[in-house]
């Protein structure tokens, strides 16, 4: 019987099913032909890739040190941001005419974003599960609707992260070279400088630098010996005329005598001449070995003063006998002229003596102030050699840079090379139609049912005599079915048709604003982009 009958889940689904399915099946159209209208009206977007080789030095360091310092990963980020500008992206731009219909309703600016956005790089390690290693080759890819187009793109992009690469380790090395110029000519006038300071002083201070010292030693050294000479010639000069006077005394003693006057008795004139010959000559020999202080030198100094006295004397006793008007004879003007002669060469030694002693006193005072020089000397030499050394290692790495200059120029360093070209793409990377029907009627069932639940939630209303039975206890005598009139068939046709006309209008609106919309594939497809 109808009464006893146990219901099952699948007899309230179908129940359910019979009283929602118009609901049901509008509310998964609805969501539904919106997916499928974005699906079949989005456009086709394809995507490019190049790969490019990271290159390294084809010169060792060990022999040609790069100038250009900055990392390799730091490297290919300041060349990304300068492909990335604002300009560089411009220019491509209207080169290939991109975005045509974006470019009417969008600011430039925004444009440009939107290229940077379909613009990407992947770096490529030794190890894949390194995260921070070295870099051996990257992949740039671009993405737009005509694959020729963007084919060219990709490969432009390629050929300017080659061609910028070459160009800024160019400009940084040749940037280097020229700083390291600058600072080497500006050190270089430092250095002129410090040099012209120098020479003054050596100019002001000439024979009293520390180099000379041991020349002035030598020539202080020298002098001392020839005023010892020359002291020694005055002293055999001196001796010479003693010992003349005593024979031009003795000569005229002997003179006298022979004229008649009373001669010096038993030969006495001869004999002092003989013994103050004899002393001068022991005097000399004592000179030499001693000083003038010596006992003996003064004992044989007092000897000869006192024959000298003697022989004094008695040339005055001779001179007053002497006829005045006798005429001179020719030895007496002989030794005169001798005299004469020894007189001028005392004179030269004396001369020669002074000079010697002032030429002493200079060298000596230059040994006296060497050491003060040789202070103030360091104290001036210690910036110039520091500024030399400074100046010779600038030169060095002036020279280094150079060289690495030229390597860069002949691409010898780190460099990009375009292993593989990009090409037109012959299927298209987005939008994956078949993955968006997917998910749309994935949502649209699940609506559709969530809405049906919902309602079924909210209705208290009784659908069959069981319901009606197991609510209350009062006895169903007679039920009666639904009626359903002509009225009731004329108005589910008009909301059917209403219904279709909804799904339609939405379908067409859909459709209009998915058609060539490249901003709605990259919502739906930024998750795989």
């Amino acid at each position: 019987m109808e009464g006893t009958r146990n219901t099952t889940g699948l007899d309230l689904l179908l129940a359910v099913w019979s009283r929602r399915k118009w609901l049901a099946i509008l509310v998964f159209l609805v969501p539904f032909v919106c997916t499928f209208s974005l699906a079949r009206a989005l456009p086709d977007l394809y995507r490019s890739t190049a790969t490019l080789l990271v290159e390294r030095p084809q010169v060792a360091e060990t022999f040609v040190k790069s100038s250009v310092t900055s990392e390799q990963e730091t490297q290919l980020q300041t060349i990304s941001q300068e492909i990335l500008s604002r300009s560089r992206l411009q220019e491509l731009i209207t080169r290939f005419d991109l975005y045509p219909e974006y470019r009417k309703q969008a600011t430039p600016e925004e444009v440009i974003e939107r290229m940077r956005r379909d613009i990407r790089m992947e770096f490529k390690g030794m190890d894949p599960q390194v995260v921070r290693g070295p870099t051996i080759a990257f992949t740039l890819s671009f993405r737009g609707r005509d694959p020729e187009t963007v084919a060219k793109v990709t490969n432009t992009l390629a050929s300017s992260f080659v061609e910028e690469n070459a160009k800024i380790r160019e400009r940084q090395a040749s940037g280097t070279a020229k700083f390291l110029s600058v600072q080497l000519e500006k050190m270089k006038r430092k250095m002129d400088q410090e040099e012209r300071r120098l020479g003054a002083f050596k100019e002001r201070h000439v024979g009293e630098l520390p180099e000379q010292m041991e020349a002035n030693l030598a020539t202080l050294q020298r002098l001392n010996t020839e005023m010892n000479l020359n002291k020694e010639s005055q002293m055999r000069v001196r001796e010479r005329l003693e010992r003349e006077r005593l024979t031009r005394r003795l000569a005229e003693s002997r003179a006298s005598a022979t004229d008649g006057d009373a001669p010096l008795p038993g030969g006495d004139a001869e004999a002092l001449s003989a013994r103050l010959s004899r002393l001068y000559q022991e005097l000399t020999e004592l000179r030499s070995r001693f000083s003038e202080k010596y006992p003996d030198v003064i004992r044989v100094k007092a000897e000869i003063a006192s024959l000298e006295q003697q022989l004094a004397a008695a040339e005055s006793n001779d001179g007053s006998a002497a006829n005045p008007d006798s005429q001179v004879s020719p030895s007496r003007t002989q030794d005169r002229k001798v005299r004469s002669e020894a007189e001028r060469e005392l004179q030269t030694l004396r001369e020669e003596e002074k000079a010697l002693r002032q030429s002493v006193a200079t060298y000596q005072r230059r040994v006296d102030n060497t050491p003060r020089r040789d202070q103030e000397f360091q104290e001036l030499s210690r910036d110039y050699k520091t500024m030399k050394e400074l100046y010779n290692t600038l030169l060095q790495r002036h020279q280094e840079a150079l060289v690495a200059a030229s390597m860069e120029q002949g691409q010898k360093g780190d460099q990009f090379r375009l292993l593989d070209q990009a090409i037109p793409s012959t299927r298209p990377a987005a939008p994956n139609r078949l993955r968006l029907i997917f998910i749309g009627l994935i949502l649209s069932m699940g609506l559709a049912g969530g809405t049906v639940g919902l309602i079924e939630h909210r209705d208290t209303s009784f659908h069959a005599v069981n319901e009606l039975r197991t609510f209350t206890k009062v006895p169903v005598l007679v039920s009666i079915p639904q009626i359903v009139t002509k009225k009731d068939i004329s108005r589910r046709r008009w909301q059917f048709c209403l219904a279709l006309l909804g799904l339609a209008i939405l379908f067409g609106t859909t459709y209009h604003i998915a058609q060539g919309n490249e901003q709605m594939v990259w919502m739906f497809d930024l998750g795989r982009s």
